[in-house]
């Protein structure tokens, strides 16, 4: 099913655009267990029985849940699956979240997710900056350069970095290659439409993240109208619209409940007309 959506080449894997994100796979606040381990379970079982073959994930959901259960429910893992993790932050006990972005703590990082994992190497490694609210300005180079470094050793294939600056990317470029950017993007949020483009010129993959908590509708009435008319649901028409913005941008979605999992792949089926894309855009532009 997702393969309508098209593909794109992420480091050297072929990948479905649409994939799946799996932070929502730990408990509440993206900590601890989840309630349901059994339908944690069944849900990536599922999501990859449609197509997908691309899974964002990090060793610091849960911490550790997040990763074992893919482990669990996926290991061996099928030929074609790629697992993207990020390093750059840590949870406290009282579930707070902490930059750890020194370079033992990085090694630390990229140590726990091939280990909670089952893996010898990582598909993909994003460093994970800036603050809660979006990038910071600053020098991310020698951060960068640690997961160059444990690349060298041959446990890293691609690195990416995530809730950067465009001053930043070029920075780790010249370190190593960027193999995708993961920011803050959405229909309302359109702060990186430049750097997308660049980023698909590069043959760099875009993946947007959305705010703690997963991608709620935008309480926009043009969405919903449009929507409705189309028959998709508002969250439908918002990932349908990432997907035709760019041909580089890759989604991850990511939902504990089978029938929301399905409704996101079914975004793979949502057609949007021109004419919708114009009313959308406008969204972007300030409209309601």
């Amino acid at each position: 099913m997702t393969e309508q959506a098209g593909t794109f080449t992420l480091g050297d894997r072929t990948v479905n655009r649409l994939g799946y994100g799996a932070m929502q796979l730990a408990g509440p606040g993206v900590f601890g267990p989840p309630k349901d381990r059994d339908q944690a379970i069944a849900v990536l079982r599922e999501a990859i029985a449609h197509g997908v073959n691309h899974i964002d994930t990090s060793d610091f959901y849960g911490p550790h849940v997040t990763n074992q259960i893919i482990r669990e429910a996926l290991h061996p893992y099928p030929d074609g699956l790629t697992i993207v993790t990020k390093v750059g932050a840590e949870r406290g006990d009282d579930a707070s979240w902490l930059p750890a972005l020194k370079p033992k703590q990085l090694t630390r990082g990229v140590h726990d997710n091939l280990r909670n994992l089952g893996l010898d190497i990582l598909d993909v490694v994003n460093l994970r900056v800036g603050g809660i609210h979006g990038p910071a300005d600053g020098p991310i180079a020698p951060q960068f350069e640690t997961l160059a470094t444990l690349q060298q050793q041959g446990l890293i294939r691609h690195l990416g970095v995530s809730n950067v600056t465009a001053t930043q990317i070029a920075e780790a470029q010249a370190i190593a290659p960027v193999a995708c950017v993961q920011n803050h993007y959405n229909l309302a949020h359109r702060a990186d439409d430049a750097l997308i483009d660049d980023l698909a010129v590069q043959g760099i993959a875009y993946v947007p993240f959305f705010p703690l908590g997963g991608f709620t509708p935008l309480q926009s009435s043009t969405l919903s109208e449009v929507a409705e008319r189309i028959g998709a649901t508002p969250m439908q028409t918002a990932l349908a619209w990432l997907l035709r913005r760019a041909p580089n941008i890759l989604l991850i979605p990511g939902t504990s409940s089978l029938a929301h999992l399905r409704e996101n792949l079914d975004v793979a089926m949502v057609t949007l007309s021109e004419d919708v894309m114009d009313e959308l855009n406008g969204i972007g532009a300030g409209g309601q």
